[in-house]
Formats: structure tokens, sequence, C-alpha cells
């Protein structure tokens, strides 16, 4: 993260500032020892203590001044570290929607909520103290080295030579932090992932009679994150003590150097008071950076995962974009889709998620994709919202090769109906107007009447404004669909994809939010995943899947007379849509 740091914005001017104040800290401390050194030594040889006012006042000043100089520093690099965090914030969220669900479930959606709240925080922590203690140690020791050999070149000689001693022993200590840091943030990634999904999970094993057995699943994992977590306070506890001893060791070599030049009369008490007000000195910024390397690794842990979350996303774009050629998948009502024998395989010795899959598809229309659970249905929606990459095949936009639908230029075109809609903590008409922050308020209620949601909004004390989601009014299944269908109508794009939209609702509460949703679906390109059949008749033709592959496409009426796979399932429901 040290070169990384230079892309941030406004980085130059802080270290500018930054090298300014530790300059002058530097100069400040020594000029400090120098005139503490003179008042004392002059106290001692007899001189009266209003004859060395002058001595502490500008003692005073120069301590005055170092501590404005800590201050400014600090200030600087909260600011910095503030802004930063914000911005990598704001990044990483970007990149995430980029990256789309299939990554997020990959690297476990506890694990990403952390890194993107807690993990900003320890980021921006280790920035405000990585800057200052860098600069310091590079240009502190430097300085007062330099002064000390004017002063007695001997006691340079020792400072010198018990440095890299310190310095060594700091990178051991620190190479066994890392493995530690490692170990424990990866415990802390299994902690989060396990919490949000025995959170998600918990209703279910409440209903099963399972939730007090799952407490002996969420005290190991816990367990092992208190384990990790020791160790590595272990190690930074008895580094900071080794890192003190080795410093007392090194300051008291010196002194004793002093001492006995002094009795032998080899050296005045004034270079010795000097060098050895400054030998502490000599050695607090090395000091300084190995105590704050272990109470800032984990901030730095979470810099660089965040960093790789940005990368990836940014490899993915410029591999878009040397497919692309720069050009936009821009969606419109000329435009057709074709895929070409495309596959899925997440594993290479493993079964397909979909294989051979050949598709047509024009600019608008609503098509049905069906099949029984495990048939493909979703990895398909995934590959055609550009949230999944296909191991094989190839795509035609336009009848031009695009490679695959990854790129964000076609999912900004897309709205996404998940089966759990996400409700965000904020208002209704916040939730609403997710995809076109921009909407007026008019386009936000037209969108929430179309969707079904007046007589909601009716029974809200505030309307619009009342809060929903995690600490506010809990929402319906149904009414929470009525949200992500009014985002949909609201943001305009031209394509809707809908997996699984009414699985988790009851018969009744599906027919009611089906009259909502069709007439929403006109001159739109739709495709709906679903198991529940009575959505056929409505669909301009169905793609049927079995195990991965395509069997069956064609219109209701096309595939009932066929008497396949279509029919089987219909069969099986026994549904009666005949």
């Amino acid at each position: 993260m040290g070169r990384g740091l230079m892309k941030w914005a406004g980085i130059k001017s802080v270290l500018v500032v930054m090298a300014v104040s530790t300059l002058l800290q530097s100069i400040m401390i020594i000029m400090q020892a120098k005139w503490l050194a003179e008042v004392l030594s002059a106290l001692f040889g007899g001189a009266k203590l209003q004859e060395q006012l002058g001595g502490i006042g500008l003692f005073l000043l120069s301590f005055i001044v170092r501590q404005a100089c800590s201050l400014l520093q600090q200030k600087v690099a909260y600011q910095f570290a503030e802004q930063t965090g914000r911005d990598l914030r704001k990044q990483v969220m970007e990149k995430l929607f980029q990256l789309g669900p299939r990554y997020a479930g990959k690297e476990g959606t506890g694990n990403l909520v952390t890194l993107v709240i807690e993990g900003v925080m320890k980021f921006r922590n280790y920035l405000e103290l990585f800057l200052p203690r860098m600069l310091a140690t590079g240009m502190t020791p430097i300085l007062i080295l330099a002064y000390v050999f004017m002063q007695d070149v001997e006691s340079g000689i020792i400072l010198t030579i018990t440095m890299p001693i310190l310095i060594i022993f700091m990178i051991l200590v620190g190479m066994t932090a890392r493995k530690q840091m490692d170990r424990q943030w990866e415990s802390y990634r299994v902690l989060s992932n396990h919490f949000v999904d025995s959170l998600r999970g918990l209703e279910t094993l409440k209903f099963l009679g399972r939730s007090k057995q799952h407490s002996d699943s969420i005290d190991r994992v816990s367990d092992s994150y208190r384990s990790a977590t020791m160790r590595t306070l272990r190690v930074a506890f008895l580094s900071s003590f080794a890192l003190d001893f080795f410093t007392m060791l090194s300051v008291a070599s010196v002194a004793v150097s002093l001492g006995l030049r002094l009795v032998d009369g080899k050296m005045t008490l004034l270079t010795g008071l000097t060098v050895l007000i400054l030998a502490p000195e000599y050695f607090l910024p090395v000091r300084m950076v190995g105590a704050d390397y272990h109470a800032t690794l984990d901030g730095k842990e979470a810099g660089e995962a965040m960093e790789a979350i940005i990368d990836a996303a940014e490899k993915e774009a410029a591999e878009k974009a040397a497919i692309l050629g720069g050009s936009p998948m821009a969606w419109t009502p000329e435009s057709t889709l074709t895929l070409s024998s495309v596959g899925v395989r997440h594993e290479a010795d493993g079964k397909p998620s979909l294989e051979g899959v050949d598709l047509k598809i024009g600019a608008v229309g609503k098509i049905g994709i069906i099949g029984e659970s495990g048939a493909g249905k979703s990895t398909l929606i995934d590959v055609l919202g550009g949230f999944l990459r296909p191991t094989s095949g190839s795509f035609e936009l336009n009848g031009a090769s695009v490679g695959d639908l990854t790129h964000s230029s076609w999912r900004e075109q897309i709205t996404y109906i998940p089966q759990n809609p996400y409700i965000f903590s904020g208002s209704l008409r916040d939730n609403i107007s997710f995809y076109s922050p921009n909407a007026s308020r008019e386009a936000v209620e037209q969108a929430a009447t179309a969707a079904g949601l007046g007589q909601l909004v009716r029974g809200l004390p505030s309307g619009y404004d009342e809060v929903i989601g995690g600490g506010g009014r809990d929402l319906s299944g149904g009414q929470e669909q009525r949200v992500a269908l009014a985002r949909a109508l609201l943001s305009e794009r031209p394509i809707i994809l809908l997996d699984e939209p009414t699985a988790h609702l009851d018969i009744e509460t599906e027919y009611e939010l089906k009259d909502t949703m069709l007439p929403l679906f006109e001159d739109k390109l739709v495709f709906l995943a679903t198991h529940r059949l009575h959505w056929m008749r409505d669909m301009d033709y169905i793609i049927v899947m079995e195990q991965g592959r395509v069997v069956e496409i064609g219109t209701h009426e096309q595939l009932i007379g066929q008497k396949g796979a279509y029919h089987h399932l219909i069969a099986i429901q026994q549904e009666g849509i005949q």
C-alpha cells in the first residue's frame, strides 16, 4: 500500500506539508535538547536561575513549535485519511456493482459488507498513523545523528551501529506478526460470512427447531476468531516489549560511554547532556512505527483487500474495452442478441451448470425460462445479466462479436429483480428511486402507483418519506416486490431480468402481483426465470431447461402440442393451464 498511496487525490500536497512540518519538528527537537542542556549545565556550574531565563524561554519556544508541528501533521493526516476513506468506499462500491452478484457470492456477502464498513475505518486509521510516522522515521533520526556526530563522534558511531540492529529485529517481528494477522484476517472473513448466513437463515432454523444446535457452530467459529486475535495480540505485546528493551539497551550504551568519559574528563557536561537528551529522540520514530505497525496492520490488510477488488474490476473493464474496441453495447428497438454454444462450468472436472446454449433474442418480448430446480435457470439469468462470465461459447450483439455480456455498459441497461429484493434503510422514495436518484417527485409517485403501491403509501403516516428497511417499517414480501417493480419502471431501462421473483409468495399474492407486473413488461425485453408455470401463457415464448441445457423453445401452445418436457412439467404441477 506504500507505493499505492501516490495515486490518491491530494497526496502530493499532503506529503509536502507534512515533510516541511516534520523537518521543522526535527530541528526543534535538536534545539530543544541544545537549550535544555545549556541551561542545566550552566545551573550545575553555579549560574543563577535568573540568568538562564533566555535559554528557558528558547527551550519553551522550541517545545511549543514542536507540538504545533505535531498537531499540524495529525490534522493534515486526519483530513487526508477521511477523504481517502470516503473515496475508497465509493470506488469499492462501484466496483462491486461492476463485478456483480457472482463475485459477491464467491467472496462472501458478510466479508464484503464488513470490508466496506469496518475495513474502510481501519484503513483510514492506518493512513492517519502511517504518513506522519514514516516521514518522521525517514527524517528525524538522520538529522539527530548528524548533529550528534558534530558533538561527539563516538556516540554517533554507537547510534549508527545500534539502529540497524533495531530495524532488523522489527522486520523479523513484523514478518511473524504478518503471518498471525493473515490468519486472523481469514478467520475474520469466515466469521463475517457465517454471521450473515446465520442471520439470513435464523427464521428457517427456528422453524426446523435447529436454532439451539446452530449455536454450537457459532461458538466454534467465534472461538476460532478469538484464538487468532489473541495470538496476534500476544505477538504485538511481546514485540512492543522487545522494541522498548532494545531501545533501552541502546540508550544505556550511549549513557555508559558518556558517563565514563565525563568521569575521565574527556567530555564536557554540555556535550554529554545534549547527546543523552537526543538519544531517546533518535530511536523514538522507529519505536512509534513498530508500535503502530501492529495497531494498524489490520487496516493495511483491509486496504490491500479493497485494492484487490478495484484491480479485479479494472482488469475486467480493460478486457471488455479491448474486446468491444470502445463501442457501447446499446440496446435499441432493432437490436438482436445471439448466444452460440454458451456454457458455464464452475470447476474444471465438475458438472456444467450450462452447456451448449444457443439462443437468438429480439429487442422486445417476454421470455419465460422454466425448468426444475438445478436446471440452470438462475445461471442463464446471471449470464444474460452480465453477472457471470461463461467458460465457453460466444455472443453477438447486432451481428458484432462482444465476447460476453459482463461489460458495465450492458449492465447499465438492465433492471434485475431477484427473489428477495434488497430494501435499503431509507425512505420509500429513496428505495424506489435507487436506479434514478435524480427522478422528480411526480415520477416516483407515478412509478409507485403503476406498481400497485398506492394503498401502501396511503397507509403510511409519512407517505413516501416513511423510513423502511433496517430500523424502519417492515414490508411484506409482496410489498418488497412492488418496490422493486417501481424501481424498474422508474429506471426506464430496456431490459428486465426476474429470477424467481414470486417463489416465496403465497399464490393469492402472486396472482395479484402478476396483474400489476404484466402491463409493466410492455415494450421491454423481459426474462422471467420461474418454476410457476401459470406465467407461461403470458410469455411471448418459452425456454425449457433440463440439467443446464435448453431442450425446448416455443410458445405455450406450440410446446403443449409437442407433448415434450414442457408438457411433462405441467402434468407434474397439475396447474391446469392448458
